[in-house]
């Protein structure tokens, strides 16, 4: 058992860190013990000093699954000196030398991009390297509850099977209760350490601004941005906003540019490359959620969202761009009621009924193993839809993804009939779930408390209000008052079970309200003056 003292000692000597922040340590000590660990830590707080900590202390080698190859290179920078990065931009050659450095031993730390999972090359040379250490960076990425779910995430567990099962070390951003359990579901992850440090941005002012018009919601958000010191970044929800709102700033004089799926890769790369070099001549970049994932520009003065995000997690992920290095910042969502009914569409925009039928009945078709890519073009799916619908049949035993990476129906598999049924009734769930999420987002613009207490206390951290550093703890300064939370007897992380609604958790405790994320119905607001009325509505656990 290492101890935290040779921990330190590591830190300092291979790291350069005279002193580990808070759950670093905590979460490098569960890993490098050999424990599958689950660690949530706020954008900027050091995740990858942890896997770097425990892969040192473990020895051998530690497996970085990395969605971007641009956060690989961000990563490699920053990494041990026996690093290296596997991805589709090496040629041949350099990819068979990098593999048989692997196998020798010789690479202390490798990057990868999940797909490269499947390669039967590539998991004998990590069986062969000894691989010790398992890390999943952006784990959220597992999680259709997450903001930014990735089909080839679902394979990892089968793929950590196959080159010797190490110990996984599951690393995120942004993680809500509900995103935390399927990340440690989806993974496999047996008996977790579960390590939730340091969600609180104290540098970052929250504010939020009500319009009705949404030609005055524009221009406020292009006046601000005009007027607002240092890079910043405007998120909006759509192309066509995007291009607006950058073509606006543009003929204002500011040096801004668009971002979002509709350009090619080559002109996101340059575009990204424009923005994040201080000489680069970008000082806003307008953008979708197409950008951002591992975005680590340190001098970012400004967030501003010209429309709602999708969800609370999608929110506090997206404005953590800002003051990364602890230097004061702005975030500034410009909020129109009537905007959230795009997102309630967003979320409504899932695997249908009929796909589902379709893939389970293509599924029960093939006698052998099949590609996902093959399906889901065979059955004019995107691999999103695919994934979804095959991670509802893997839940009932309908389906099993081998550890190529191949999908197929097993033996002794419940009928298509019962797997279309679990699989719909799954997603019909799954929709209504995501639409609470969204009212969440509502619940935060529309808040009369202290913001910063709201959004800790939806990942399940306590905050002693008033901020500070909130517009309304600012205007309850200015007016000499306090907003004091009626908590009803509960408190932000409580346990409790609901006459109608079950088991769930409290993640807000408003002046009047309480906020609480139930197992099974997601997000619902209750007023204190109910709960305190009738003892038997909620009661804790």
């Amino acid at each position: 058992m290492v101890t935290d003292e040779e921990l330190r000692t590591l830190a300092a000597e291979r790291l350069g860190h005279t002193s580990l922040r808070p759950g670093q340590l905590e979460a490098a000590r569960a890993a490098a013990a050999g424990r599958d660990t689950l660690c949530v830590m706020s954008t900027g707080s050091g995740k990858s000093a942890v896997y770097q900590l425990a892969g040192l202390a473990r020895g051998g080698l530690t497996v970085v699954v990395s969605p971007l190859i641009a956060l690989q290179r961000d990563q490699l920078e920053g990494a041990i000196d026996a690093a290296a990065m596997l991805n589709s931009t090496l040629r041949t050659a350099e990819r068979a030398e990098l593999l048989e450095s692997v196998a020798a031993g010789e690479v202390e730390v490798l990057l990868l991009a999940p797909e490269q999972l499947t390669d039967d090359g590539v998991q004998a040379a990590l069986r062969d390297g000894g691989a010790s250490l398992f890390v999943v960076d952006e784990a959220h990425c597992v999680s259709q509850w997450g903001h930014e779910f990735r089909p080839d995430y679902l394979r990892l567990a089968q793929a950590a099977d196959a080159i010797g099962r190490p110990p996984i070390l599951a690393l995120t951003a942004t993680a809500a209760p509900q995103v935390r359990e399927e990340i440690a579901e989806i993974l496999s992850l047996q008996d977790p350490e579960v390590v939730v440090r340091g969600f609180d941005r104290p540098n970052l002012h929250l504010e939020v601004r009500t319009f009705r018009d949404a030609d005055a919601k524009r221009a406020a958000v292009v006046d601000f941005a005009v007027e607002a010191a240092g890079p910043g970044i405007v998120y909006c929800a759509t192309q066509k906003a995007t291009d607006a709102v950058a073509a606006a700033l543009q003929e204002r004089g500011v040096a801004a540019v668009a971002y979002h799926a509709g350009h090619s890769a080559a002109r996101r790369d340059e575009r990204q490359a424009a923005f994040m070099d201080p000489a680069g001549g970008v000082q806003v970049m307008v953008a979708t959620i197409a950008f951002g994932m591992g975005v680590d520009k340190p001098d970012v003065r400004w967030v501003a969202h010209h429309d709602v995000s999708a969800s609370v997690d999608a929110y506090y992920q997206e404005v953590g761009r800002a003051g990364r290095h602890g230097d004061p910042a702005r975030v500034v969502l410009f909020f129109r009621a009537e905007d959230l009914g795009l997102r309630r569409y967003f979320a409504a925009g899932r695997v249908r009924g009929a796909e589902i039928d379709r893939v389970a009945r293509a599924l029960a078709d093939k006698d052998e193993p099949t590609e996902p890519g093959v399906l889901a073009d065979r059955l004019h799916l995107s691999d999103t839809k695919l994934a979804t619908a095959l991670q509802h049949f893997e839940r009932l035993g309908f389906a099993e993804v081998l550890g190529d990476g191949r999908v197929r129906r097993p033996p002794g598999a419940p009928s298509v009939e019962e797997a279309v049924a679990t699989g719909q009734s799954g997603e019909a769930h799954r929709k209504a779930l995501d639409r609470t999420r969204v009212d969440m987002m509502r619940a935060y613009a529309e808040s009369r408390s202290c913001r910063r207490a709201l959004l800790l206390g939806y990942f399940g951290e306590p905050y002693d209000a008033p901020c500070g550093a909130c517009d309304v703890c600012d205007a309850d300064e200015r007016d000499g008052t306090a907003v004091a939370a009626a908590t009803a007897g509960f408190t932000t992380g409580d346990r409790v079970q609901h006459n109608a609604w079950g088991h769930g958790q409290v993640g807000h405790v408003d002046d009047d309200r309480l906020t609480v994320v139930f197992d099974t119905v997601g997000y619902k607001t209750l007023a204190a003056e109910v709960v305190e009325g009738d003892p038997d509505l909620l009661r804790p656990v």
